[in-house]
């Protein structure tokens, strides 16, 4: 069992950045792929980045590449997403999740957080 949180959303300009974090809890969290995900008002979940468990591969969505990066810490059973150059699309609801396997897909995610909203205003 992996238990999820979330925190660091928040309200910011276009242009600016925020660092998400995600703590985890549960012994095998050192395990697990972890990854972030987003859901804006009326759209499905899309992937946003991901990460293996030991950080040696990452992963980011095309829309995000080169503005976003996932990085991971085992010893502080933590995962972030830094997001630089925000812009007005970039606003929704950002969930962490596990996995056993490397995935793009939300299905293939196990654990869930219950998400922090990002607003990113023009």
């Amino acid at each position: 069992q992996v238990q999820l949180v979330e925190s660091g959303g928040g309200l910011v300009q276009a242009g600016g950045s925020l660092r998400l974090s995600c703590a985890a809890s549960g012994r095998t969290f050192s395990r697990t792929v972890m990854a972030w995900f987003r859901q804006a008002p009326g759209k499905e979940r899309e992937f946003v980045a991901v990460i293996t468990w030991n950080g040696g591969y990452t992963s980011v969505a095309n829309s995000v590449k080169g503005r976003f990066s996932i990085s991971r810490d085992n010893a502080k059973n933590a995962v972030y997403l830094q997001m630089n150059s925000l812009k007005p699309e970039d606003t929704a609801v950002y969930h962490c999740a596990a996995a056993n396997t490397l995935s793009w897909s939300p299905h293939d995610y196990t654990y869930w957080g219950q998400g922090t909203q990002v607003t990113v205003s023009s």
